[in-house]
């Protein structure tokens, strides 16, 4: 028997879950969070030293929550008892949440393909048979997708978030393709671990004298990169795009548009970030000059009615929301537009925002950036 929802959300990070607890609250009796792996399945694959950029605190004097929280009244940093949390202590937060709120969770539940059908439901093909839903919030992420299409020969390369443990690397020299956050935390881990590097950045992010992490490093990261140089083992290379790798006679070349030349004994480390997930399901969405999906003031697909966008992909003109404390503020606003047409009780948006969750306005909330 094919199951019928009145919403699917397709994700159990923090935006699938953050949207979940809100349609919980409201009533809605009819949803399912689901997901390819299980429940922070993406903070799981983190390195095991990778930690959260931005730091959690249970209380702040304005009172703005935890930076990296996902619903009102919880903190990361007092469950965890972490300022910045890693992956897998973000996921038992996660999955402390799911618990709390009895959220409807179904792990290992992969979509392959969605369609919508001429009586406006939706057809979702997925590894356990065919699901029939009215609305589906995409919350399926970015960092299982890394962005490596810019670069020829990047199959010659190690992506960042391939690597495990960074203490687990066998070679004394190291080549980083990216400087934003993962770049910088790539070589700021290796030479924790005793080996040198060489960043090469398009940008030299460490310079960029901005308030705004999605445009420059994080004072946290930036601090960590400070310590970090005075060791001698890191040099940076900046203003050189990275068009194209080669291997030849074991060694690996690092070519750039500007015309420089880098060689490598090892397989150079790309720190390139990640592409979206809406490019699982390209044909429901437009896409932008920078290749953003579109979505109105509602965060719904302008290309198809019903499906939204939830999560680090989301854009809005110059703003940006790749952080949980930015995309947390939408939360509200997908959950309001489903409890109009469903007719649920919004009363509850009242608390999200009172905590600082609910964003109405979009003219204060970011910059482009390039992460």
């Amino acid at each position: 028997m094919v199951k019928h929802y009145d919403v699917l959300i397709v994700g159990a990070g923090a935006s699938g879950i953050g949207i979940g607890i809100l349609l919980k609250q409201m009533g809605c009796e009819s949803f399912c969070i689901v997901d390819k792996g299980t429940i922070g399945e993406t903070f799981r694959r983190w390195p095991i030293e990778m930690r959260f950029i931005t730091p959690s605190f249970p209380a702040q004097g304005f009172g703005q929550t935890d930076l990296n929280a996902i619903a009102p009244k919880t903190s990361p940093a007092y469950t965890l008892d972490e300022e910045h949390p890693t992956g897998e202590d973000y996921a038992e937060y996660l999955d402390l949440l799911v618990d709390h709120y009895a959220l409807p969770v179904e792990e290992e539940f992969e979509v392959y393909n969605l369609n919508k059908r001429k009586d406006q439901l939706f057809e979702i093909e997925t590894s356990k048979g065919d699901v029939l839903s009215k609305y589906v919030i995409w919350a399926a992420g970015e960092y299982q997708y890394p962005a490596v299409e810019a670069i020829s020969g990047a199959e010659h390369c190690l992506h960042s978030s391939q690597i495990q443990a960074w203490e687990e690397m066998d070679s004394e020299q190291y080549i980083v393709i990216g400087g934003y956050e993962s770049g910088v935390d790539a070589v700021c881990q290796l030479d924790k671990a005793q080996k040198s590097s060489t960043l090469i950045a398009k940008t030299p992010t460490w310079e960029i004298d901005s308030s705004d992490p999605s445009t420059a490093l994080t004072p946290y990261t930036y601090k960590r990169l400070r310590k970090s140089m005075m060791n001698g083992r890191i040099e940076l290379v900046q203003n050189q795009t990275v068009v194209s790798v080669e291997k030849k006679d074991d060694k690996y070349h690092v070519y750039t548009q500007e015309g420089k030349r880098f060689t490598t004994s090892q397989q150079p480390i790309l720190a390139t970030g990640f592409k979206g997930s809406t490019s699982r399901i390209p044909k429901l969405f437009q896409f932008g000059k920078h290749g953003e999906p579109l979505v109105n003031e509602k965060d719904e697909s302008t290309k198809c009615n019903n499906l939204f966008l939830a999560g680090p992909e989301l854009r809005h003109g110059s703003h940006v929301f790749c952080y949980i404390y930015k995309f947390r503020q939408r939360f509200a606003v997908v959950a309001e537009e489903i409890a109009t047409r469903l007719a649920l009780n919004t009363e509850v948006l009242e608390m999200y925002q009172k905590e600082n969750f609910y964003l109405y306005d979009l003219s204060n909330c970011g910059e482009r950036c390039e992460c």
